[in-house]
């Protein structure tokens, strides 16, 4: 347990860093808009219930998948393919930016650490 919320804590402060970069920030809010029209579409298109087509839309950019639905209609089909397309790429920009934001740090703390307290 102790160690989940040390990977959490170091989640956060990475996130804290990377939300400093306007890059990162501009990234962050067209992948929050892409899982909200995904989830938008896959609601409204494949009738699934708003959490389930939030799920699938975070599965499908984060390439995870999801073994239990497979969109039924040939728009469906369609737009999952340029769905996939436009967000793994955006997807992993914002994760690699988080991880950047972690390891950063980490390595400022380490750089503070050696000095003796001094940045």
């Amino acid at each position: 347990m102790i160690s989940f919320l040390l990977t959490a804590r170091r989640l956060v402060q990475g996130l804290l860093q990377a939300c400093k970069d306007k890059n990162f920030q501009v990234i962050f809010i067209i992948t929050l808009l892409l899982l909200l029209s995904g989830t938008i579409f896959y609601s409204s298109e494949e009738g699934l219930s708003i959490l389930d087509a939030l799920y699938f839309s975070v599965t499908t950019l984060t390439t995870v998948g999801h073994s239990g639905f497979v969109p039924q209609t040939a728009m469906g089909k369609v737009f999952t393919i340029f769905y996939i397309f436009a967000g793994t790429g955006l997807t992993f920009g914002v994760v690699t930016r988080i991880a950047y934001g972690i390891f950063s740090d980490k390595s400022s703390d380490d750089k503070k650490e050696k000095s003796g307290g001094n940045p």
